[in-house]
């Protein structure tokens, strides 16, 4: 007897490598978790993750990911650290190896890594809700949005974009706030796997390195909505492509 139901297919998940470049204040990871676990929460359902220790010296073999990630860090790309250097030597070899997405310093190491320059600004801390204008929308932007509110927590910031890359997102405060690169590699100077929570945690713990009157301006934005589960969709349909 021929059995004519047809069998379900068998969905393959993709595979994200998340580089750990950083970690976020031990008192916050009880309640909120590591940045590898905020970006497996952030991918959910669908997605299988390996996290690596950067800054101990582990680094994928990118072509036996489908995509990966680097978080976010306290560091600066131009200091001296001796991990750095080759964070920034694997970006420049994964680049057509898997699909690459960048978060804060992130976005910065893969700006650095491939011509740009990054930079201590001189408009200081960005901290709180911030808001970007949708310069150039891409195709794994569904929904497209003509502006996005999500956290921001830095003070460097991509000074120069690589020659190569497009401008995806834009604020009067960070001019360069999002970047890609032809289909395969894309970078964002927000935080979309910050929660609001986590956030004004984060910015009321530096009370003393930033001003008080920016960190009271910061904790008042965070009272509004962000756009992060919209983020976290753009970021998954890229992963997926």
């Amino acid at each position: 007897m021929t059995d004519n139901h047809p069998q379900p297919r068998e969905t393959i998940m993709p595979t994200i490598a998340l580089l750990e470049t950083g970690r976020p204040p031990a008192a916050l990871q009880p309640a909120h978790g590591d940045y590898p676990s905020m970006f497996a929460q952030l991918l959910g359902e669908g997605f299988h993750t390996r996290s690596f220790d950067v800054q101990a010296g582990a680094l994928p073999d990118p072509a036996t990911f489908d995509g990966a990630i680097i978080t976010g860090s306290a560091a600066g790309v131009y200091e001296d650290h001796a991990w750095i250097p080759p964070l920034l030597d694997w970006i420049r070899q994964a680049r057509g190896l898997t699909r690459l997405v960048g978060v804060c310093f992130g976005h910065q190491a893969m700006a650095q890594a491939l011509g740009g320059q990054v930079e201590k600004s001189d408009r200081g801390w960005g901290v709180g809700l911030h808001r970007y204008r949708v310069v150039e929308a891409q195709p794994w932007m569904a929904p497209p949005l003509p502006e996005i509110a999500l956290s921001a927590s830095h003070q460097d910031q991509v000074v120069l974009k690589p020659a190569d890359a497009r401008v995806t997102l834009a604020s009067d405060f960070t001019p360069y706030a999002g970047l890609a690169w032809a289909d395969d590699a894309i970078s964002f100077q927000p935080h979309p796997e910050f929660s609001r929570a986590f956030t004004s945690e984060l910015v009321q713990g530096r009370r003393g390195r930033i001003e008080e009157a920016v960190v009271g301006r910061a904790v008042e934005s965070l009272k509004a909505d962000d756009d992060r589960q919209v983020v976290a969709d753009w970021i998954r349909r890229f992963l997926s492509a």
